[in-house]
C-alpha cells in the first residue's frame, strides 16, 4: 500500500475497531433500532473525514463505462442468488442440518406492504449502506494494513467478511456462513472492477430483492410458507396491502 501517513493514521484504527465492536454488542442487546447499518456507516465516514479520504477515492462514483458496470453488477447479482439457492443453503443445509433462521422476516410473506417496505430498506440500507460500510471502507481500511499487492486484499477479504458474517449471527450459524461467502464475493466483484462500488452495490441490491420476493411468495427454503388461502388469492391476483 501506498497510503500517506495522513491516511493511514494507525492511532485511530483502536478506536474505530472499538466503535464497531460497541455497535455490534449495542445490537446484540437489542439497543440499536432497525439496523446497526447507519452507525457503522457513521464510523466510517468518520474515520475517512479524519484521514481526509472521500468516497469517492473508495470507489462511490460513476465509471468510465456505467451502463457494462451496471449490467455486469445485476448480472452478478443473479449469479449470486442462484448460487445461495442452488449450491450455498442446500450444501449449508445437509452439513448443519438447518436453515437459515429468518423468522424475523416471516410477517413478509403475502404482504404486498411489506415487500415494497423491504425492498426499499434493502436498497438503502444494504445495497448502499453495507457496501459503502464493508466494501468501501472496511476492505481498503484493513488491507492498509496488511501488507501490499494481493497477499493484502487477500488477508483483508477474509478478516472483514468474518465480520460481515457475523453481523448476520440472527440468522443462525447457516446464514453467517452464507453471509460470509455472500460477502467474499461481493469483495472479488469490488477488487475486480478496480475498486468501483457500482457492481457490488447492483448485485447486493439484486440478490437481496430476489430473496425478499421468494419470501414473499412463502417459497424461501426454511422461510414460512403462504397460508392455502393466501395462495389462492396470490393466484388470483388479489393480494393486498396488509
Amino acid at each position: 500500500m501506498t497510503e500517506t501517513g495522513n491516511r493511514l493514521r494507525p492511532g485511530l484504527l483502536p478506536l474505530e475497531l472499538a466503535s464497531i465492536a460497541g455497535i455490534f454488542w449495542a445490537d446484540a442487546q437489542g439497543y440499536v433500532p432497525l439496523s446497526k447499518t447507519p452507525f457503522l456507516l457513521a464510523v466510517a465516514w468518520g474515520s475517512m473525514w479524519l484521514r481526509g479520504v472521500r468516497w469517492r477515492d473508495v470507489g462511490l462514483r460513476l465509471p468510465p463505462r456505467p451502463l457494462r458496470f451496471a449490467a455486469i453488477g445485476v448480472a452478478a447479482g443473479v449469479a449470486m442468488w442462484l448460487l445461495e439457492f442452488n449450491v450455498t443453503m442446500p450444501f449449508l443445509h445437509r452439513m448443519l442440518g438447518i436453515w437459515p433462521d429468518l423468522s424475523v422476516f416471516d410477517a413478509l410473506v403475502g404482504s404486498t406492504r411489506l415487500l415494497l417496505i423491504y425492498l426499499a430498506l434493502n436498497w438503502a440500507l444494504a445495497a448502499f449502506g453495507e457496501e459503502m460500510t464493508w466494501r468501501g471502507y472496511a476492505l481498503p481500511r484493513i488491507a492498509q494494513f496488511c501488507g501490499s499487492g494481493v497477499r493484502a486484499w487477500l488477508v483483508a477479504l477474509l478478516i472483514v467478511n468474518l465480520a460481515f458474517g457475523l453481523a448476520h449471527l440472527y440468522q443462525g450459524p447457516s446464514g453467517v456462513v452464507q453471509a460470509t461467502v455472500a460477502g467474499v464475493l461481493l469483495g472479488l466483484l469490488y477488487i475486480a472492477t478496480g475498486r468501483n462500488l457500482l457492481v457490488p452495490i447492483l448485485a447486493h441490491g439484486v440478490s437481496n430483492s430476489i430473496d425478499f420476493t421468494m419470501m414473499y411468495l412463502g417459497r424461501y427454503p426454511g422461510g414460512r410458507a403462504l397460508s392455502p388461502d393466501c395462495s389462492a388469492r396470490l393466484i388470483r391476483g388479489r393480494i393486498r396491502w396488509q
